[in-house]
């Protein structure tokens, strides 16, 4: 049996996040979700508590076969550690799952496999245009999963988005 892990901020998690989810279901019999950023909320770039990213990961992935854990997973200042800290607060696995050249190159001095997948739309499909659409008040629903949507009004997200994004432009 193998586990995987896929590390993400899931700021907020969104369809790109899903197809890759659903992309490595056919690899392995368990994911690793990591939570990364986790001690981060309340910013335009972070505006979403760990355990709410959990909830939109959980609701997303309820209809899965994929048994998945989802894991916080706090920041260091020291790339040279990160690994070790990542294993510390996970379960075991076989093999992670990442496009981020930093996060491929620590994954690969550990000696852990690390596998990429293709980017989903990525010109459309990253955070960052999910949060800008919040805050702009555009269509950011048709990019996420519609578990993802419901959290996101039930925790009034897009309100707190838009909220933090006008106390970072007026300099407070």
């Amino acid at each position: 049996m193998a586990r995987g892990f896929y590390i993400g901020r899931f700021q907020p998690y969104h369809n790109g996040h899903h197809s890759m989810v659903e992309t490595i279901a056919d690899e392995v019999d368990e994911l690793v979700l990591g939570i990364g950023s986790a001690g981060d909320s309340h910013s335009q770039h972070d505006p979403f508590t760990a355990g709410e990213r959990i909830m939109m990961l959980r609701k997303s992935l309820v209809d899965s076969d994929l048994v998945t854990y989802a894991v916080p997973i706090e920041d260091l200042e020291r790339n040279s550690v990160w690994v070790s800290h990542v294993q510390s607060m996970s379960p075991t696995f076989d093999v992670a799952y990442s496009n981020n050249p930093l996060v491929i190159r620590l994954f690969e001095e550990a000696g852990i496999e690390v596998r990429q997948s293709p980017m989903f739309n990525r010109d459309v499909l990253e955070g960052s245009e999910v949060r800008e659409r919040m805050v702009e008040g555009g269509d950011w629903e048709s990019l996420v999963p519609d578990a993802c949507v419901e959290v996101i009004r039930e925790i009034d997200g897009v309100e707190r988005i838009q909220m933090v994004a006008d106390s970072d432009t007026n300099g407070d």
